[in-house]
């Protein structure tokens, strides 16, 4: 529970939400971190108070509110984080991230990270009964977020594909999709360790995020920031596309207007994902797509989880498991 922002958190007792007419109350067998839940300390965003933090979590379907059809108690579900009207133009247009009442898991509403949550109907869908309870709670946000860019850059089978600081959730997930779509894909880390790890993971090699990266790329998937936004320019092949979801190194980034506009590159801005787009994501990992854990740990070491997310050791995401 965060009671002030920035502040810290603190493990408390409270009153367990209730779900709405529409609503479907899941309690949480497992969540999974996101940079969010440091965000949020530093009133970067601020949510509204107290709240309770998680962005990723899957359980079981504790109740449901008088106009739910299709779920029903003991229902095992994974929770999709983006919120939205599903009834505005955008939504209906399937594009849910630009509705004007879009919220995230965690930030605007309460979280995953603790006992049971309170989300719409409609952002519960069956948990993939071949899939660990881990995995469930670790790709909601990360691989919906990575899948959504690469379809938006267009990425084809056959392009090649750059991954910028793959030790993150979204950019572990973007390697995966980029293979399983039959891309050439490349990766970057600081960690060597990190880079023996994407290789392991199907990139074709991985390279030094600190040095020029030594390839040409059709798509540059990127969520760094300014760190690395000169390097990953200067890696798109003529007509390249740079897509990115945020920046972990910082907000603001300078463009080389004339290398933009001579060699007709594409800088192209994505968010989380569609209700659409979360059923495919949810089918590719039925089907086996690879989700990156890095590592698993119970509730209560919270605080050491969020030590492991903010030193920038982790591969891929940190799951948090709860008791009964």
């Amino acid at each position: 529970m965060l009671d002030e922002s920035p502040g810290q958190y603190a493990r408390r007792a409270i009153d367990t939400p209730e779900a709405g007419p529409d609503e479907v109350a899941v309690r949480i067998v497992a969540s999974a971190l996101n940079h969010m839940d440091l965000w949020l300390t530093r009133g970067l965003p601020k949510p509204h108070l107290p709240h309770v933090p998680g962005c990723d979590g899957a359980g079981i379907v504790d109740a449901v509110g008088a106009d739910v059809s299709g779920v029903a108690p003991g229902d095992e579900v994974v929770i999709n984080p983006a919120v939205s009207c599903r009834r505005c133009r955008w939504c209906l247009a399937g594009e849910a991230p630009l509705c004007d009442s879009f919220q995230i898991l965690g930030e605007q509403r309460w979280g995953a990270h603790g006992q049971v949550v309170v989300v719409p109907r409609e952002n519960v869908v069956t948990r993939p009964s071949n899939r660990t309870w881990e995995e469930c709670a670790a790709y909601p946000l990360a691989t919906l977020t990575a899948w959504r860019m690469v379809r938006r850059a267009r990425l084809h089978a056959g392009e090649t594909l750059l991954v910028v600081g793959v030790g993150g959730g979204v950019s572990a997930a973007g390697l995966v999709l980029g293979v399983a779509m039959g891309a050439r894909v490349f990766a970057t880390s600081r960690d060597a360790s990190k880079r023996d790890a994407a290789r392991a993971l199907g990139a074709e090699d991985a390279f030094d995020s600190d040095a020029d990266f030594p390839i040409k790329a059709d798509v540059v998937l990127e969520n760094v920031g300014p760190a690395t936004w000169t390097r990953s320019l200067r890696a798109l092949t003529k007509g390249g596309r740079l897509v990115t979801c945020g920046g972990t190194s910082g907000p603001k980034v300078e463009l080389n207007l004339p290398r933009l506009f001579f060699a007709q590159h594409e800088i192209i801005g994505s968010t989380m994902g569609s209700y659409e787009e979360f059923a495919q994501v949810t089918e590719l990992v039925a089907g086996g797509l690879p989700v990156v854990v890095d590592e698993t740990l119970p509730l209560s070491d919270y605080p050491a989880a969020l030590e492991r997310l903010e030193s920038a050791k982790q591969l891929g995401k940190i799951v948090l498991t709860h008791s009964a």
